[in-house]
């Protein structure tokens, strides 16, 4: 039989943390992080990673792994999480896996197409088609040819844009088809738990109501260091995390604090929307009302009925 492994996924702020720690002091089970921000040293508040208490109970892998001037991506982490999970395994527990990056997730599942490597030049035409037309303009273009692709990313993604755009031009093949003709099957079973609350509104309130603590708690001093170092910048994939951009614009005097705040929950909110749409259109997993009141017991019980227990 296959060993278990478990996806535990949802949007930002839907509790996720809370309940995967909750689900480790009660089953044999460890974290792999599943975050494409907390990887970073240094990026503490603003990923909302875990504090030392909280890891203490419940340590989690992937985490602090790099420095944030160093790239990250979705075929880096599935080797890390493979390896981690092989190492979990041998120590006859269950590896859960949790977070909101959702092409991580889909990396492991269904592993990753042989893309090719960037062409700089037309990666450079790309670029200044955006900057006279816009890259909404491109994500439209890619809607015409890769719908399935353009509905996955956003008008302002810049880099994904001129990723998916370059991938077509150079293969003459859209994301979307790479993707379908690398589809090995996991050696693992996989079970997943989707947390989400069931009313919007209170995903909205509740993303409102951490950005305005994350600043109580230094966010903008966090965000300051990693400014003061010298050998960042906004482009960079590290700071491309919600409410990094925002906060550093305003540092370089962009907007004010309260504007930058706003454009930070702005952001939370269409990435939460995001995260939403890929986990209701990729995965049949068991859905949790985050706002329910015995959510733990919730699942476990789902959990028991795949033969996970104590």
């Amino acid at each position: 039989m296959k060993p278990p492994v478990i996806f535990l996924m949802g949007p930002t702020a839907s509790g996720k943390t809370d309940l995967a720690v909750s689900l480790v002091e009660q089953l044999p089970c460890e974290i792999v992080s599943v975050d494409s921000a907390m990887v970073y040293r240094g990026m503490d508040i603003g990923t909302a990673k875990p504090e030392a208490a909280v890891l203490a109970r419940a340590p989690h892998r992937l985490i602090d792994i790099l420095d944030p001037s160093e790239p990250y991506s979705a075929a880096r982490f599935r080797d890390d999480a493979i390896r981690e999970i092989g190492e979990i395994h041998k120590q006859g527990r269950i590896p859960l896996l949790v977070g909101g990056t959702m092409l991580y997730f889909r990396a492991l599942q269904a592993g990753l197409s042989t893309l090719p490597s960037a062409e700089p030049e037309l990666r450079a035409r790309i670029t200044a088609e955006a900057q006279v037309q816009g890259w909404p303009a491109l994500h439209h273009r890619l809607a015409q040819q890769d719908p399935v692709s353009a509905a996955r990313i956003h008008p302002n993604d810049a880099q994904r844009i001129q990723r998916a755009l370059e991938i077509i031009e150079l293969t003459g093949t859209t994301p979307t088809d790479h993707y379908r003709q690398s589809r090995p099957e996991a050696p693992w079973a996989l079970h997943a738990l989707v947390l989400a609350p069931g009313d919007r509104d209170q995903l909205n309130a509740r993303l409102a109501e951490r950005f305005h603590r994350m600043l109580a708690q230094g966010f903008l001093n966090e965000v300051r260091c990693l400014r003061e170092r010298g050998d960042l910048s906004v482009d960079m994939p590290s700071l491309r995390a919600v409410g990094y951009r925002q906060l550093w614009q305003h540092l370089e005097g962009q907007f004010g604090l309260e504007e930058a705040a706003v454009r930070g929950i702005y952001a939370s909110r269409h990435l939460a929307k995001r995260q939403l749409t890929w986990l209701r259109r990729e995965q049949a997993g068991n859905w949790l009302d985050s706002l329910a009141p015995d959510l733990s017991g919730q699942a476990l019980a789902k959990l028991a009925g795949w033969g996970i227990t104590a």
